[in-house]
């Protein structure tokens, strides 16, 4: 009885506290608003078509926790997840391995072995990995990542100072093409990261945690990257290409819609960037419809059940000024998408379909 007066003197007095929060001494990141508007919220525990999820990882760390995300995906109607492993050699095999019980749910992606890249003819042993691991199931390259300073995202290898349009990668983006392997790259970070992170940065938080220090020795802006993956789009063109978070710009998403008007090969996923594009939901929302046969969903961000209902609310609803702190560190609300069905059944499975069958 005494705990529990005790746990409830506290609990007032923390409550107290959190009533007399001097506003001038208020931090931004503890700044947790919700909604006082009385409107219509929708919860979506399934999505209304099959899903591919086209951008995911390695997540589980046991066979459990990887039954464990097979039932959450039963649940959410996730049909398969693409795993981008960016990984080769031993690492890769224990990727594949993990997942072997569930191979019509999941389709493992390798990396590039960068391993000699400083060196001539390095590609030669890499051309060897990239056919090993599509012997061993590899479906896809991926997620290749480039913030500025080169291809960083492969294990164990790394490949600083290479670009996705170096005439070095040329032979092994061409070996994608021969084995109709799809390549998944990110480039560069969305525009926030680029710009101060003070008071006049609207995405202030998560700006300032991704913050790209563009004073480092050699490193590429956003736009020079943008032309780095344009570039390897362009002179590439029977390798299919998928952007990774509608190319980081979901600033301006022309960006994006003058890569697709010129170059067939491409396509982008939505993965981790709803948090970006639900704030202007008009714009988006036609930006997607006029562009539904070159977007895939995919998600970046782990296995919950609630991580994919929110994704299903922003593409499926018509929902108005709500927050998801637990998934976006930015401090603005959020709105519904109100895609149309047709447009959701491009973006869920059918271009992923397409893609895989290319």
């Amino acid at each position: 009885m005494m705990m529990r007066i005790l746990l409830l003197a506290v609990l007032q007095v923390l409550s107290a506290a959190a009533f007399s929060q001097d506003v001038n001494n208020l931090k931004l990141k503890d700044y947790k608003p919700v909604s006082i508007y009385k409107i219509p919220q929708t919860n979506i525990d399934k999505a209304k078509y099959p899903v591919t999820d086209f951008h995911s990882h390695d997540y589980p760390e046991t066979d459990a926790q990887v039954d464990e995300w097979v039932h959450t995906m039963d649940e959410a109607g996730i049909a398969k997840t693409m795993i981008l492993s960016y990984s080769t050699g031993k690492r890769f095999d224990s990727v594949v391995a993990k997942y072997a019980r569930y191979k019509n749910r999941f389709e493992i992606w390798c990396g590039f072995d960068y391993t000699g890249y400083e060196k001539p003819g390095w590609q030669q042993h890499a051309l060897a990995e990239l056919e090993r691991c599509y012997k061993m199931g590899a479906k896809g390259v991926g997620e290749l990542g480039d913030k500025g300073l080169g291809e960083f995202y492969s294990l164990p290898t790394p490949g600083y100072g290479l670009h996705i349009d170096d005439p070095q990668m040329k032979p092994l983006l061409e070996k994608c093409a021969a084995l109709h392997m799809p390549v998944s790259v990110h480039v560069a970070e969305d525009e926030w990261m680029y710009e101060n992170a003070d008071s006049t940065n609207d995405g202030l938080m998560n700006a300032a945690t991704w913050k790209v220090d563009l004073s480092k020795k050699g490193i590429l802006d956003h736009d020079q990257l943008i032309t780095t993956l344009e570039s390897a789009v362009k002179n590439n063109p029977k390798t299919t290409f998928i952007a990774c978070h509608l190319a980081n710009s979901c600033a301006n998403l022309a960006v994006l819609a003058k890569l697709f008007d010129r170059y067939p090969n491409l396509y982008a996923d939505i993965a981790a960037r709803y948090g970006e594009i639900a704030p202007i939901p008009r714009y988006v929302n036609a930006f997607m419809e006029k562009y539904a046969g070159r977007l895939v969903y995919g998600t970046d961000m782990g296995t919950s059940k609630k991580m994919y209902s929110t994704t299903f609310r922003i593409l499926e609803t018509a929902d108005e000024h709500f927050y998801e702190k637990d998934f976006f560190e930015y401090h603005w609300p959020l709105y519904g998408l109100s895609l149309s069905d047709a447009t959701l059944k491009k973006i869920y499975t059918t271009n992923a379909n397409k893609i895989m069958s290319r």
